[in-house]
C-alpha cells in the first residue's frame, strides 16, 4: 500500500478526470468500432491500417503505464544505466519491422502469432507457446492495472481497488463494442497525449532543477547511481534489450498489428514507432534521477515518477499525470484485450467448435473474441485486486518466459529446417533455466539466461534433427479442428 503518501488531488477532482476520461474513451471506442461489422474487422481491423494510424498504434502501445512509472523506478534504483536500459526496448521495434512485412507475405489471412507457432511447428511447439502467450498477457494487464489502481491512490487519494475496477471496466468496454478499430483508432489519439504531456513534464523538472545539480546530488548521496560499472545495471541493459525483443517477437498484440497494418507500409510503420519511443523512457527516467535533487522522499520506488511530476507542477503536474498514465494504460490494456481475446477466440473456441462438427458462422466468431475479452479483464482484475507487490517484479517474472521464444519464431519464419522439438525444448528449458536465474540471482539477469539457454537448445535440435517445412502451406485459410498440423513434420533432411 502507499499509505504514507499524502494525496496531491483532492479525491473529488480525481472522480471526475476518471469520470470524464472513462465516458470519453467508451463513447469513442463505441464510434469507431461501427466499422468492425465482421470478424476480419474486429480482428484485424480489415487489414488495410495506413501508416499514421499504424505507427500511433506501435507508440501507444509500447507506451505503457510501466513505462511512466518503471523507468523512473529503474533510475532512482539503478542509475544512469538503468534509465538507458528501458530504452533499449525499442530495439524490439527495430527488429519488429521488417519481421511484419514477412509475417503479412506468409499469412495473408493470418490472424495470430500462435496460429503461426500451431502450424509452423505442430502441438509440441504450438502448446508451450499458447502457455507463454497467454501468462504473459494476463501478467501485462495486471501490471498495468496495479499501475493505474497505485497512481490513483497515490495522486487523488482515490482507493486502489476502485482505481483499478474503473480503469478496466472502461477498457473492456469499448474494446467489447470495437474490437481493433476501436483500439488503434484511440490509440492514435491516446499517442499524441502522452508524447505531448511527457515533453510538459520533463521540461518542467529542468526549469527547477539543472543537469549540473542532478550530478552533483547523485554524487554526494547516491554515487553507486553514476558507476558506469555498476554490475547489476549492465546487465540489466542487455536483460532489458533482450525482454523486449522477446514481449514484441512473440505477443499477440504485435502480430494482430502486423496483419491489421497494410502489406506495403508495416515495416515502415513499426521502424517510425520504434524512433518516436526511444527518447521517452529517457524523458520518463531522468524523474527518477532527479528525486534525490529535489529533496523529495520516496517510500515507493513505483511512484517516483508521479510524484516528481507533481511536486514539480502542483495540482496541474497531478493532473497532467494522471491523463498521461491513464491514456498510456487504455492504449495498452485496450491492445492486450483485443489481441489476447482475438487468440483466445481463433486458437481454442473456434477450433473446439469445429472438432465437435459446428462450423461457427462470423457472428458466433465475434462474440467468441467478446467473450474472450470479458473473462480476460476479470481474471486480470481478480488477480490485481488481490496482489500489491512491486511492479518491476511482477513485470520482469514473465521475461525469461518470452525470451526463450525469441530463436523458435525467427527461425520458423526465415528458415525451413527447425523441426517441432527443437521449438519445444527451446521454449521449456529457456523459461524454467530462466525462472531459476531468476530467483537465484535477481530478474536484471532471468531474460538474458532465458535467451541464451533457448537459442543454444533450438540450434543444436535443428542441426540434429532437421525438417523441410513448406512455407506455401502458411497462406492457405487455417480452418483446422486442432493442434496437430502434418505439414509440420516435413520431410527429414538428414
Amino acid at each position: 500500500m502507499i499509505a504514507a503518501i499524502e494525496p496531491i488531488l483532492d479525491a473529488r477532482i480525481g472522480y471526475t478526470l476518471l469520470a470524464l476520461f472513462g465516458i470519453a474513451w467508451v463513447g469513442l471506442g463505441i464510434w469507431l468500432g461501427r466499422h468492425a461489422t465482421t470478424y476480419e474487422g474486429y480482428a484485424v481491423a480489415g487489414r488495410n491500417v495506413g501508416l499514421a494510424m499504424g505507427t500511433a498504434t506501435a507508440v501507444a502501445t509500447w507506451i505503457t503505464s510501466n513505462t511512466t512509472m518503471l523507468a523512473p523506478q529503474l533510475a532512482l534504483q539503478l542509475g544512469v544505466w538503468g534509465m538507458l536500459a528501458y530504452s533499449t526496448a525499442s530495439f524490439g521495434l527495430f527488429a519488429f519491422a521488417p519481421m511484419a512485412t514477412r509475417i503479412r507475405q506468409l499469412m495473408p489471412a493470418g490472424y495470430t502469432a500462435v496460429e503461426f507457432i500451431r502450424r509452423r511447428y505442430g502441438r509440441p511447439g504450438g502448446i508451450p507457446f499458447f502457455l507463454v502467450s497467454v501468462f504473459y498477457a494476463l501478467t501485462w494487464l495486471i501490471s498495468m492495472a496495479m499501475a493505474g489502481g497505485k497512481l490513483l491512490e497515490v495522486l487523488s487519494g482515490i482507493p486502489y481497488e476502485t482505481g483499478l475496477t474503473v480503469v478496466m471496466t472502461v477498457c473492456v468496454l469499448y474494446t467489447l463494442f470495437g474490437g481493433m478499430y476501436a483500439v488503434i483508432g484511440t490509440d492514435f489519439i491516446q499517442s499524441v497525449i502522452i508524447v505531448i504531456g511527457l515533453v510538459v513534464v520533463a521540461l518542467a523538472v529542468l526549469t527547477r532543477v539543472e543537469f549540473g545539480e542532478v550530478h552533483s546530488t547523485l554524487t554526494r548521496e547516491r554515487p553507486e547511481l553514476l558507476n558506469v560499472l555498476f554490475p547489476a545495471a549492465l546487465m540489466a541493459i542487455f536483460n532489458n534489450m533482450l525482454f523486449g525483443f522477446g514481449e514484441i517477437f512473440h505477443s499477440n498484440v504485435w502480430w494482430s498489428r502486423a496483419l491489421a497494418i497494410r502489406e506495403s507500409i508495416g515495416g515502415r510503420a513499426f521502424l517510425l514507432g520504434g524512433v518516436i519511443w526511444l527518447p521517452i523512457p529517457i524523458l520518463a527516467g531522468f524523474l527518477g534521477l532527479a528525486a534525490p535533487a529535489l529533496g523529495i522522499g520516496i517510500s515507493q520506488p513505483d511512484a517516483v515518477g508521479p510524484l516528481v511530476a507533481a511536486h514539480v507542477l502542483g495540482g496541474i503536474g497531478a493532473v497532467v499525470v494522471f491523463i498521461i498514465v491513464f491514456c498510456s494504460l487504455a492504449s495498452s490494456i485496450d491492445s492486450l484485450l483485443a489481441a489476447t481475446g482475438d487468440l483466445l477466440a481463433h486458437d481454442v473456441i473456434l477450433p473446439t467448435l469445429r472438432r465437435v462438427g459446428h462450423h461457427p458462422l462470423d457472428a458466433t466468431k465475434r462474440a467468441a473474441a467478446g467473450g474472450s475479452v470479458v473473462a480476460l479483464g476479470l481474471i486480470a482484475w481478480g488477480v490485481a485486486m488481490l496482489n500489491k507487490s512491486d511492479l518491476a517484479s511482477v513485470l520482469f517474472f514473465s521475461g525469461p518466459l518470452v525470451a526463450s521464444c525469441i530463436w523458435p519464431i525467427l527461425g520458423g519464419l526465415y528458415f525451413r529446417r527447425p523441426g517441432p522439438w527443437a521449438a519445444a525444448a527451446a521454449i521449456v528449458l529457456g523459461s524454467g533455466i530462466g525462472l531459476a536465474a531468476y530467483f537465484t540471482i535477481g530478474w536484471f539477469v532471468a531474460s538474458l539466461v532465458g535467451a541464451a539457454v533457448s537459442g543454444i537448445v533450438f540450434a543444436t535440435l535443428t542441426i540434429l534433427a532437421p525438417i523441410r517445412f513448406d512455407f506455401r502451406s502458411l497462406s492457405e485459410l487455417d480452418d483446422s479442428p486442432g493442434w496437430t498440423d502434418p505439414a509440420t513434420a516435413g520431410e527429414s533432411d538428414r
